[in-house]
């Protein structure tokens, strides 16, 4: 994580949970296509921190960094030398405000074709009371179900256990049966893109400690425990991507990424009112709205040209203009979000709860757009319970970067990952990955059926 005149070891990567009476060191870092943020936080022990029963340590910023992000599209890594630049930008200021060096370095992902997929597993025991060996066999047959080349297991988290067919335990620890079964959900990525983005992150000279999906990420950021008990949707609308998230029974069940964020919105004004991007993403922010009103088409906005030479001033367009823009963008990116959750069989579990959050989720109107989209209850998710970042940092284009910091607690507490379920390194070595397709496949609808 950080070190202080000499490496640290991994903390939160193998069978031990975090210290219960010990403070720790993490570093994050997000990678966008917009911004790259680090993060260095200490975690504290808390009982039920900050209300939320999921949480067991407080977090405390010590330092931050961040840096517009170039060589970076749509989460993937389009030019090393250019990517690392950012990446060594806001890592440089975070370490200088919290007057460490890190080694090590948390991570969320959004590319790689992320994978999604719910595996069932089971072993049999000799009569004994449950253990973590159990526990820990079980996890790694169900990891290792389906064999795929190319791909890399990111998630390996059990959703619940099973004792002699009976479901529903959360922790099978210390009990009896004559079979223990586990219900997995696996989430797998491209290894090309990780490998890529690692490439720039270790030209920085940083390793990566993990990968974390940034749909994952950024649910444990601003979703309260009621929302994550009864089933809601998490959707993080970032400059390039828009990640999906399902959260249920406490526990995260669904991951998707829609290729598609804010800076297409901006890409969109820019050519359709003949201007810098810069300029779009100002008008953007500032007189954007998905939903029209009826002084649109009274109130002119001045638009600047792409060049100055041989133009006075610039054109005058109402600002509906902008509007017919934006929304037909903003329409295909949820319409886009519901056809994924239907097909993912997951879609019912979230009842009517949707909670968005990310940059692009501060567009005026958008909550009255996906409410009739998506036909839910519409919330805007800010991040809960982390203190000591910047004002401009506490907003939800910093979710994910601030879920980051809440996963290595969280993980430990629903997840238990186990020494098979390994960083990406260790599984881009290996080449081992979740299939899509045949019997598991079948496994899958069955349990998100059943859930």
């Amino acid at each position: 994580m950080a070190r202080n005149g000499q490496k640290r070891p991994h903390d939160f990567y193998g069978p031990n949970p975090l210290p219960q009476r010990k403070s720790v060191v993490v570093s994050i870092l997000d990678v966008g296509t917009a911004k790259t943020t680090c993060i260095i936080a200490r975690l504290k022990p808390e009982d039920h921190s900050y209300g939320q029963r999921y949480r067991t340590h407080g977090v405390e910023v010590l330092g931050f960094g961040h840096h517009r992000s170039h060589g970076i599209k749509s989460g993937y890594v389009i030019d090393l030398e250019r990517a690392e630049q950012g990446i060594r930008h806001a890592v440089h200021q975070a370490e200088r405000m919290a007057n460490l060096t890190l080694d090590t370095i948390i991570v969320s992902l959004t590319a790689g074709r992320i994978g999604s997929d719910v595996l069932a597993a089971s072993v049999a025991l000799a009569g004994h009371a449950v253990s973590e060996r159990d526990i820990a066999r079980v996890l790694k047959a169900g990891s290792e179900h389906a064999i795929a080349p190319a791909r890399s297991i990111l998630h390996s988290m059990p959703i619940g256990f099973a004792l002699d067919g009976d479901r529903g335990i959360a922790d099978p620890r210390g009990m009896f049966g004559a079979q223990l079964g586990v219900d997995m959900h696996v989430v797998t990525a491209d290894i090309g893109p990780l490998r890529n983005l690692e490439q720039a992150i270790n030209a920085a000279h940083l390793e990566v400690e993990g990968y974390v999906t940034a749909a994952h990420a950024s649910g444990l950021s601003v979703l309260v425990d009621d929302e994550m008990d009864l089933g809601t949707v998490c959707l993080d609308i970032g400059a390039g991507t828009t990640s999906i998230g399902v959260f249920y029974d406490g526990e995260f069940v669904h991951a998707d990424v829609v290729p598609l964020g804010g800076h297409h919105i901006t890409m969109d004004l820019a050519r359709g009112l003949s201007t810098r991007i810069d300029e779009a993403e100002r008008l953007k922010t500032l007189h954007g709205s998905s939903l029209p009103s009826p002084a649109d088409d009274r109130d002119m906005l001045t638009i600047p040209p792409v060049s100055d030479e041989g133009h006075e001033g610039g054109q005058q367009v109402p600002r509906g203009a902008l509007t017919r823009i934006i929304r037909p963008r903003l329409e295909e990116i949820l319409e886009l979000t519901r056809d994924r959750l239907s097909a993912s069989g997951f879609a019912g579990l979230a009842a009517k709860r949707l909670v968005v959050t990310g940059g692009g989720s501060q567009m005026s109107g958008l909550a009255e757009l996906s409410r009739r989209i998506l036909s839910r209850n519409v919330r805007l998710g800010r991040p809960i319970g982390v203190s000591g970042l910047p004002e401009a940092a506490t907003g939800p284009a910093f979710a994910a970067a601030c879920g980051l910091l809440i996963y290595p607690q969280r993980v430990r507490i629903a997840s238990r990952e186990h020494a098979g379920s390994q960083t990406f390194a260790a599984n881009y070595s290996a080449g081992r990955a979740t299939g899509t397709g045949g019997y598991f496949q079948k496994v899958s609808q069955w349990l998100k059926s059943s859930l």
